[in-house]
């Protein structure tokens, strides 16, 4: 898979902050879709390892105003 481009990049990290974390996908809210809603949000998560950013840090370097400071 080809790198993205600096706008097509920045467009998925905001999409990505948008969608909803592995953990909070259940059939009451994702009904007859889990596997697929989770298997979307992977895909997502490996372009953006493609493209050198890691997914757990993209909310916090789109949002640094609205993130907690790291403690480590």
């Amino acid at each position: 898979m080809n790198k993205l481009d600096e706008d097509a990049l920045h467009a998925l990290k905001i999409a990505f902050c948008y969608m909803p974390k592995s953990i909070e996908v259940n059939e009451f809210d994702f009904a007859g879709r889990v596997e697929r809603v989770l298997a979307d949000i992977e895909k997502v998560r490996e372009v953006l390892l493609i493209n050198e950013v890691d997914p757990d840090e993209v909310y916090g370097d789109l949002n640094p105003d609205d993130s907690p400071n790291s403690s480590y």
